[in-house]
């Protein structure tokens, strides 16, 4: 999997994502009301709105926020802004292709906020379609490697209709098809296997390992462009050793 799961995993554990929560709260509101104008209120028949309720039952927010995202959407009330869905493409330091989707009401606004956050910490903003072929759209779901037994979610998994599981120093990922990731969750679910965080996301076919000092720059990027308020996904292909990131997150 890439370094940013491994990245986002251990801001998770030291809570350092949650001096960010409104922050957060703001990207997945946005996100649910998109999914329901587009597909519909409906979760049964629309897969995003699902995922996106996830996400915010993931981040503990009131059902109240997600309710009022959905009506939002669907026009049962008023208010909010109209956003466009762009994905901006580019390379952080060590050449690390970077994906960074964004919903924005000002594009003009946004790339140039982009290209400047790519170009501060030693990348810089390419082309479309310049390292998106490098991507797939995956369902992941990441487990703690020292809170679960590895063989039995191995089995399970595989069993329920995963790709493939992913074996990193400190974590397990599994892999699906996106069309089968509820099935997955849900049968590891059942089975008291608690994750770390599961969604659907462009997973990287590859990665690039990087020294202590290009990862530095990386992370800075990462956190820079996630500070941004269009900002909603960033994926990299980064690979960072374990001993490596918890210093840099320390």
């Amino acid at each position: 999997m890439s370094g940013h799961s491994k990245w986002s995993t251990i801001k998770r554990k030291k809570g350092a994502i949650d001096s960010k929560r409104g922050k957060i709260f703001t990207k997945i509101i946005k996100e649910i009301t998109l999914a329901a104008r587009l597909g519909g209120g409906d979760t049964e028949g629309n897969s995003r709105l699902r995922q996106a309720i996830l996400a915010a039952k993931n981040e503990n927010m009131p059902r109240d926020n997600i309710d009022r995202a959905i009506k939002k959407g669907t026009g049962e009330i008023g208010g909010g802004e109209s956003y466009e869905e762009v994905t901006y493409e580019g390379y952080g330091p060590g050449g690390v292709a970077v994906l960074v989707e964004v919903m924005t009401d000002n594009k003009n606004r946004t790339v140039a906020e982009i290209r400047h956050i790519f170009s501060k910490h030693g990348g810089n903003l390419g082309e479309n379609g310049c390292v998106s072929w490098l991507f797939e759209k995956k369902g992941s779901i990441v487990f703690d490697r020292d809170l679960i037994d590895e063989d039995a979610l191995m089995e399970l998994a595989l069993e329920a209709g995963a790709e493939d599981i992913r074996e990193e120093e400190s974590q397990m990922d599994v892999i699906t098809d996106p069309s089968m990731f509820d099935k997955v969750r849900d049968v590891l679910e059942g089975k008291g296997m608690k994750y770390v965080q599961a969604s659907i996301e462009m997973v990287p076919q590859n990665t690039i390992r990087l020294d202590e000092g290009k990862a530095e720059q990386m992370l800075k990027m990462i956190e820079k462009l996630e500070d941004n308020d269009d900002v909603q996904n960033v994926y990299a292909n980064f690979d960072i050793p374990d001993e490596i990131m918890e210093k840099l997150s320390a």
